[in-house]
Formats: C-alpha cells, structure tokens, sequence
C-alpha cells in the first residue's frame, strides 16, 4: 500500500527527527544568549589583549591578506574550537566536571582571543566575499533581533552594575582584611 505524500510540497519530518532537531536548535540558541551575557566579563581582557603590540601587528597581518586567506584564517580555528564548546558539556554532563569545565574555558580563550581578533582584523576583506557578506548581514540581524526581544542590553546592563558592585565590594573586603 503506497502512503500519500503531502499535497502541499511541503516534506514531512520523521517525527523522531522533530524532537532532537528541536533540541539542537534550542542548544545553539541558548549557547548564543549565554555568550553573550558572558561578554561583558571578558570584553576587558579582550580589550587588554587588542592593546598588546603583538595582537596589533597580527591584526594588520591579518588586514593585509586576500579574502579567502582571512576566511581560512577564521574557520581552521573556528572548525575546531566550536565542537570543543560542545564536547566540554557533554564532559561536564557526564561527571567529568574539572577536564570538562577546563576543555570549555581554553576553547572560549582560543575562541575570543583567536577568532575574534581574526574577525575585527579581516572583516573588511570577508564582506568581499558576496556569500560571506549575506552571512555577516543575516548573523548580525538574528544578533539585534535577539537582542530586542530578550531585551539582553538591560540585561548586560544588570550584570555589569552587579560586577562592579562585586568588584568594589571585594576591594573594601581586601583593605579590611590587610588591616
């Protein structure tokens, strides 16, 4: 017996694909807003590193390549730190709370220091890439779309006031420790 497909066009998922693509959605998704609630704690020492005399020299290295050459310069690294993000959660999940939590920091190190750095450098040259640039435009769409609707500016706001706050309050601890 054949089994009609949908008149609409439209495929049909196999329902047992809905539910883990769904949940792979909702991981990025939430990846992305941690990410970005975790910037603000690590913006100065990104801020220090850009700073560095070696970082400028890299940036403008980086500033004078073709396009293609910045596109393999962001995604070698891109291509390998990314799943590391992953794997240390699965590692975390699965007991392995100290290897896990360790794999996660050093590939957001390499992450933001690498990648990042790569990107500001070449941004320039990777908006030549007509495909490249679509991506850019779309990912920093999705970013302000984020944005507004998790109202996340208030948020980082909200978290930057609690980390001074933080920081004053370790400083006054410290002096009336010495004491």
């Amino acid at each position: 017996m054949l089994v009609p497909r949908p008149s609409s066009g439209a495929r049909r998922r196999h329902p047992l694909l809905v539910v883990p693509a769904f949940l792979f959605r909702l991981v990025c998704a939430l990846v992305i807003i941690l990410d970005e609630l975790v910037r603000p704690i690590y913006r100065p020492l990104l801020a220090r590193l850009a700073a560095l005399r070696i970082m400028q020299a890299f940036e403008r290295w980086v500033a004078r390549l073709h396009p293609f050459a910045v596109l393999a310069l962001l995604a070698i690294p891109y291509a390998i730190v990314e799943p590391l993000k992953f794997v240390g959660l699965i590692w975390i999940a699965n007991g392995w709370e100290k290897r896990g939590t360790a794999l996660f920091l050093v590939a957001y190190l390499v992450s933001f220091v690498v990648i990042e750095r790569v990107f500001t450098a070449g941004r320039g040259q990777l908006m030549t890439i007509p495909w490249m640039a679509w991506v850019i435009v779309t990912a920093s769409a999705v970013q302000r779309r984020i944005y507004e609707t998790l109202h996340l500016d208030a948020v980082k706001r909200r978290i930057a006031g609690q980390l001074r706050r933080l920081r004053a309050g370790l400083r006054a601890w410290l002096r009336a420790w010495r004491r």
